[in-house]
């Protein structure tokens, strides 16, 4: 594969094509010799071993691979904890590709499957003789529109020197573009608005009825997901399909045998999306702009078209102004709000079905205008469920940012949404991680999941976490919640950097702690400080592993799927406990749930989700034997108080101390 001078190609490997009639020759099945086990690949002298001159055993990987293979064969399903280290990348997919089964793999990130997908199939792709049989998908958005560059050409469509800048770069990479994916264009900015408007999600997508729809990306995305034996998804697209799939035509992924959740830590979050609903006014606005642009450039606008249109903006500003205008609040007065603003309410669904009545008398222009009845349609449906379904399974909530108002429902409980649709009918599901279990045990994860039999593993990480990592926890630091802390903590912040000459991430479970620390040091290191908010996420992690002695201030965006490898990451610093804000809609609703249940929501809940979510944020530290570091966390109730004894017995087994000199002498070393 090579690329053009300035430009990344994810041209598909001629090494993982499949042609349609050897698929049907082999019924699907990878093409290998019958007594390859994963022993053959994982043993101490195994192909691995052969293959790659750095390749180190690891007993654990072999184990995890086995049980993968045995829970396939034998459908049954799975949960393993991987420690960071234990190869479970290729603990999976090998077993995956010797069932000669159709598996769904599904990770956490885009990045992740791309990393996948180019680096890791390739790789075991040169351990078979036969080519294997791959692909990965995402979401329409990430596809370009062959039909919509063809209309922008002769119709006006973009706006600015920027947008008509960034069309000629997606004009001529179209012409050459095998997968049309928009990660290839590494020269066109993340924020392109070009590309918005010209990518292939649904919203304005008339299917099969369209002129291109034989050439279309996602048309060829399909057709290499029907002929692939391994599927390579993220946990969004997959989720988004499986709560479609009761819907006739609605299926995003073809049949399956079995899917592997890699990051399976993020499942119930993600599942809770899709199996909820979100209504917002950029909804309402996006459809009443592409409507009238529409008709303009289809000559379809007429005065009474626009006038419904202003309505439909003048109805909706006045509707969502009616809801807390900060942050996430929940939202459970349904009959006190409709009866003071059910006039309003109802001004708004009638405007919306009035322009689905006027979209579908048009004649001559139905592939243009069904899409936008679809949308307007769906807007609806979402606005009466939010208002008047009264599901008592579902916490209601509104949510502000930046220019949006959303009105929002998720399952107070997905376990019971998975068990019906997932775990019931899949035959083996295979969910790992490096966090599932808390103190040793999966009861946690397998209770919120709704997984009743599965099997279990857990395997250790290879690395020596008591000579790489001292884990220094202040004692004279004062309780997180008390207004002295954050100046307190800036101090001891500030000590540990020192001695570690800056190479640290600084990570706070709020963006205003953040801040506020930020401020108060930002004149007192004399490192390079990076911080969230300033550029992107990719762009900010490459400025960390570029530039010597840095210090990164982040959030929870950083608290995982972040690898950086050497010295250049040498210590990790924790603000406290990252107890989810009781609060939140979500946190308080499900709390509530546990309390029904007669559990205790604290100790069942709260602490469970606090020491997953810290194992997380300490994983970033440790990459590779050859790494060390510190770990501080500046939140001494885990040693105060007694459930701190869950949250160690959550993690490695690191060295602790509580002396700063203890952290200092480390670093002289």
């Amino acid at each position: 594969m090579r690329p053009p001078p300035n430009r990344t190609k994810l041209r598909v490997p001629e090494t993982l094509r499949l042609s349609v009639s050897a698929i049907s020759q082999a019924e699907n099945r990878v093409h290998r010799p019958p007594k390859l086990t994963p022993r053959s690949f994982f043993g101490r002298n195994g192909l691995l071993a052969a293959a790659h001159p750095n390749y180190e055993y690891r007993e654990g990987q072999l184990q995890m691979a086995e049980a993968v293979a045995s829970a396939l064969e034998e459908r049954q399903h799975l949960i393993v904890e991987a420690g960071t280290g234990t190869g479970k990348t290729l603990a999976y997919l090998i077993p995956s590709i010797l069932s000669g089964k159709r598996v769904v793999i599904s990770t956490g990130t885009k990045n992740l499957q791309e990393q996948l997908y180019l680096k890791d199939v390739p790789f075991v792709q040169s351990l078979f003789e036969q080519p294997l049989s791959v692909c990965y998908m995402k979401g329409r958005a990430n596809y370009l529109c062959r039909q919509k560059v063809y209309d922008a050409e002769r119709e006006p469509m973009l706006a600015g020197l920027d947008e008509i800048n960034d069309f000629r770069i997606i004009r001529e990479w179209e012409k050459s573009t095998e997968t049309g994916d928009r990660s290839e264009l590494r020269e066109m900015a993340e924020t392109s608005t070009a590309w918005w408007k010209l990518d292939a999600r649904s919203d304005l997508c008339s299917g099969q009825k369209c002129k291109q729809f034989e050439r279309c990306f996602i048309t060829e995305m399909h057709r290499r997901a029907l002929q692939s034996n391994i599927i390579i998804v993220n946990h969004h697209l997959f989720f988004a399909d499986l709560a479609v799939r009761d819907q006739a035509f609605n299926a995003i992924l073809p049949e399956y045998s079995a899917v592997i959740f890699d990051e399976a830590h993020e499942i119930e979050d993600v599942a809770g999306q899709y199996f909820g609903m979100t209504v917002s006014n950029l909804q309402i606005q996006e459809l009443v702009k592409d409507t009238a642009a529409i008709s303009r450039r289809k000559l379809f606008a007429t005065p009474e078209l626009d006038r419904n249109l202003i309505q439909i903006t003048d109805r909706a500003e006045e509707f969502f102004r009616l809801f807390p205008q900060e942050g996430r609040q929940s939202f459970s007065d349904h009959d006190r709000f409709l009866g003071q603003h059910e006039e309003t309410y109802r001004e708004i669904l009638f405007v919306l079905d009035a322009l689905c009545t006027r979209l579908e008398l048009i004649e001559g222009v139905v592939d243009e205008t069904l899409p936008l009845v679809r949308r307007a349609r769906t807007i609806q449906q979402g606005l009466r469920f939010f208002m008047q379904s009264g599901d008592a399974t579902y916490v209601y909530w509104t949510e502000r940012r930046g220019r949006g108002m959303y009105l929002q429902t998720t399952p107070i409980d997905v376990s019971q949404v998975l068990a019906a649709n997932l775990f019931g009918r899949v035959e083996t599901v295979v969910l790992t991680s490096a966090t599932l279990a808390v103190a040793g045990q999966f009861d946690y994860a397998l209770g919120r999941l709704g997984l009743e039999h599965a099997r279990t593993l857990r395997v250790e990480s290879p690395y020596d976490y008591q000579k790489q990592v001292v884990l220094y926890v202040p004692p004279h630091l004062p309780d997180p919640r008390r207004a002295d802390f954050t100046r307190r903590a800036a101090h001891e912040i500030e000590q540990v950097i020192q001695a570690s000459s800056g190479r640290a991430f600084v990570l706070f479970t709020s963006y205003h702690q953040m801040r506020q620390t930020y401020e108060l040091l930002r004149d007192r290191l004399e490192y390079p400080l990076l911080i969230q908010g300033s550029a992107p996420r990719t762009a900010l992690i490459e400025a960390f592993r570029e530039t010597k002695g840095a210090v990164l201030f982040g959030t929870s965006s950083f608290w995982q799927g972040v690898d950086v490898q050497g010295e250049q990451l040498s210590c990790v610093i924790i603000d406290r406990l990252p107890f989810a804000v009781p609060t939140d809609p979500i946190v308080a609703a499900r709390s509530e749930a546990v309390r029904q249940n007669g559990g205790n929501a604290f100790y069942d809940y709260q602490i469970p989700q606090a020491a997953l979510a810290l194992k997380q944020g300490f994983g970033r530290l440790i990459r590779g034997t050859a790494d060390r570091g510190v770990l501080v966390l500046l939140d001494n109730r885990i040693k105060r108080l007694p459930y701190g004894r869950v949250f160690f017995d959550s993690l490695p087994p690191y060295r602790f101390t509580d002396k700063l000199g203890d952290v200092q002498e480390f670093f002289d070393v």
